[in-house]
């Protein structure tokens, strides 16, 4: 049985109160790049952190001062933007729970991970690292992953702590968002994994939020995700991300990374000295650092772990990560899968030199890595044709004729064409966002090449965030890897010749034009700010509000079989809403169905999306093969995030239930629905306290109001209300139409008296 730091606190809180101020600074910054400082004389030993987060990145010893060199070899995962589009949270936990054994036996304390910011723009350097454009999503993914992770006594970091959704100035800028879409869609899925798995650490990031840091802002760090939240680990900043360490320890900020070599303790001891910091506040942080140096300590064992095990699991977990975009017929027979038979011409070096992984902090030294081209020539019965076609790193779009011309004549002698295209190793980095999001030119001129002297050509793709793909769909059949970890090689030809069913689906919209997405006027914004004027509109929510034309919608992925949702039911309930439906195989292969449940509310009170993911499932199913299922969506997935409502401990703002009929649409992306039923919802007792400032229509919103007022309207006005004059002066506040229907300011405050 492993312990936590909650077991540990009692126990901490009296090992502080013996250290000195000194000692209590040093321990709440780190001792150097990777580890914490240990109190040898109060039995407080160090403990270890280090980058994930789909795969461990532990330096050898004498790490450099940036943390970017050398690593032990470890299983390199699919990082999370391929990950996400399995929309299997129990695969996530197996891949968790893989990554703990490896902690424990690299004698590591947390695992840097998981990444669960949004993707607001196809720019966003950092994509590969994070989920989707969806925070239901992403926060279930996440969940799963900290599971798994954490049974083995590793603590998890949740980052980046918020709204770090850009590297371009990700030191300085302030991301300005409103409430609602902060709440909605930029701190929902830190709050389910917060509420449901409470990770052991949280990593503050490095921007502001509305002109605060993240690292020493107390609404967040304190009021939200300790007091709304009732999260009791321990809040770390991300590496070189304090700004003012004082500001810091009173805003809730626990540990700093790495060392400050000294400045940061001198300036709390200096804070605590002078009166500005009391010296409760660096006591609480001191006491959250020791309790996890004890859990970590305490769940410590020698222990080993299965790499090649580990790496066969990377492979499978591969091959559900893999999207068919698309898979038209040629010569009425879609080409993929591929048969043992045919002929095929292998071109792009991507198949011999597979881009697996992002660059930058979750750099993984993979223990060995498995090629598409080695891995297809198992498959083929006769001789696989290769040609690199193409340098990877040659983005200036000149190419090598010769190169080029070779890869052509291969293409022409095949049967079928693999053409493996993508974006070079150093052109996805943490550091620096994507200034284009075109695969470079050499690549496709040699596509165009291809096609015309072999229009049976697959391309096969390797990206870590959306790429254009308005030349790449000449081709008639399109596979998408992502970035698909160590594995991913094996898994693509496993996927090309159908040994496995390709059920990976979309976790972000593939646009048709970078101008049309929601961030476009506003990423990556302008002297040290960027506004986030899309609202709550990001991604699918975008698209399909404007009803704009996309590429692929989000949740998009085919297979080689055909499945159908059908008797869907929904019944709402105090839990929220069971969806019930039937799903069948109605193809002649066994394959995988993707159930995804959206809800929407056309009469709101609110700007909301046509639909929102609120519900998935992922299955098996084998040829003509039905199962019943039930999928919950839980009630607080319905709210909205109300700023003029008041929460449980009297802060502003509150989630709220809207009464009314929701539909529910169950479908295989935002675009392709199978079917659609209403439920009515009964709504959250309103917590606006009505006064002379609310406007006639929130008066008469509330049916006791409404009675009240048609009452005088026809003793005092003889007359009924009229929707037309409703809407006429319903904006006006109460206090300035009470004149214009008789009413006193007694007779008015009488009237609110009556409707509290």
């Amino acid at each position: 049985m492993t312990s936590s730091p909650a077991d540990h606190r009692a126990r901490a809180t009296e090992i502080v109160a013996s250290l000195t101020l000194r000692q209590k600074a040093d321990i709440t910054t780190g001792a150097s790049f990777w580890d914490t400082v240990a109190v040898e004389s109060a039995g407080v030993a160090s403990f270890v952190l280090t980058d994930g987060p789909h795969g461990i990145r532990k330096q050898v010893d004498g790490a450099d001062a940036l943390g970017l060199n050398a690593s032990v070899p470890a299983v390199c995962f699919p990082p999370a933007v391929a990950m996400a589009c399995t929309f299997d949270p129990e695969l996530s936990e197996q891949v968790g729970d893989a990554l703990g054994q490896a902690c424990l036996a690299e004698k590591i304390g947390v695992l840097l991970g998981p990444g669960i910011n949004m993707k607001r723009s196809p720019l966003g350097g950092r994509n590969f690292e994070y989920y989707s454009e969806d925070p239901f999503l992403a926060g279930r993914m996440a969940a799963a992953y900290v599971k798994g992770v954490q049974r083995h006594g590793v603590g998890t970091s949740l980052k980046h702590f918020a709204a770090n959704n850009q590297e371009t100035e990700r030191f300085r800028v302030s991301a300005d968002i409103d409430p609602r879409p902060l709440h909605e869609i930029y701190l929902r899925a830190f709050e389910h994994v917060v509420t449901s798995e409470q990770p052991w650490t949280v990593m503050a990031a490095y921007n502001k939020i509305n002109g605060v840091y993240a690292t020493q802002n107390a609404w967040l760090l304190t009021e939200t995700l300790r007091g709304r939240w009732g999260f009791d680990g321990l809040v770390v900043s991300d590496w070189g991300a304090v700004d003012d360490r004082a500001a810091a320890v009173a805003a809730g900020l626990d540990l700093e990374m790495p060392t400050s070599n000294g400045l940061g303790p001198a300036a709390v001891v200096a804070a605590v000295g002078d009166g500005s910091l009391p010296e409760a506040a660096l006591d609480a942080c001191a006491e959250r650092v020791v309790a996890l140096a004890l859990a970590a300590g305490d769940n410590a064992v020698d222990t080993t772990y299965d790499r090649d095990e580990q790496h066969d699991l990377a492979a499978a977990v591969a091959r559900r990560c893999v999207v068919l975009l698309k898979n038209d017929p040629v010569d009425d027979e879609p080409l993929l899968p591929l048969t043992a038979e045919r002929r095929i011409a292998v071109i792009g070096e991507f198949a011999r030199t597979p881009r697996f992984q992002g660059g930058g902090s979750s750099k993984v030294n993979p223990t060995r890595v498995d090629n598409a081209l080695d891995a297809a020539a198992g498959h083929a019965a006769p001789e696989v044709i290769f040609e690199p076609g193409f340098a990877p790193g040659d983005a200036d779009g000149t190419g090598d004729e010769g190169m080029a011309a070779r890869a052509v004549s291969a293409a022409r002698e095949a049967d079928i064409a693999l053409v493996f295209l993508g974006v070079a190793d150093g052109d996805e980095s943490e550091g620096f966002d994507r200034t284009d999001w075109r695969l470079p030119q050499a690549q496709l001129d040699l596509l165009a090449a291809v096609l015309a002297v072999n229009p049976r050509t697959v391309v096969v793709l390797s990206h870590g965030s959306v790429v254009d793909l308005a030349d790449v769909v000449a081709a008639p059949a399109v596979v998408d890897g992502y970035l698909l970890g160590e594995g991913g090689g094996s898994a693509l030809a496993d996927i090309l010749y159908g040994i496995d069913d390709p059920s990976g689906r979309l976790a972000e919209t593939i646009p048709i034009r970078l101008q049309d997405t929601p961030a476009w006027l506003d990423f990556p914004g302008e002297k040290l700010h960027v506004r986030y004027g899309e609202g709550v509109f990001i991604g699918y929510r975008w698209f399909d509000a404007r009803e704009l034309p996309v590429r692929f919608p989000f949740g998009h992925g085919l297979s080689y079989t055909t499945t159908t949702f059908t008797d869907v039911e929904a019944v709402a309930s105090a839990e929220g809403i069971d969806v019930s439906l039937t799903v069948t195989n109605t193809g002649k292969r066994d394959g995988r169905a993707v159930v995804q449940v959206y809800t929407g509310l056309e009469q709101s009170v609110v700007a909301r999306p046509p639909r929102e993911l609120k519900g998935m499932a992922a299955l098996a199913l084998a040829a003509g093969e039905n199962q019943r299922i039930t999928v919950r969506i839980p009630r607080a997935e319905l709210a909205y995030w109300d700023r003029a409502a008041t929460g449980g401990d009297g802060a502003p703002g509150a989630w709220v239930v809207e009464g009314g009929d929701y539909r529910i649409d169950v479908g295989h992306s935002s675009r392709d629905i199978d079917a659609s039923v209403t439920v009515t919802v009964a709504g959250d007792p309103s917590t606006a306290v009505l006064g002379p400032d609310s406007t006639l229509s929130e008066f008469l919103a509330v049916p006791a109001g409404r009675q009240r007022m048609a009452q005088h309207f026809q003793q005092t006005l003889g007359a009924e209300l009229d929707p037309t004059m409703e809407k006429l002066i319903g904006s006006i506040p109460l206090r300035r139409v009470a004149p214009m229907l008789g009413l006193d300011t007694a007779a008015l405050d009488a009237m609110l008296s009556a409707v509290e």
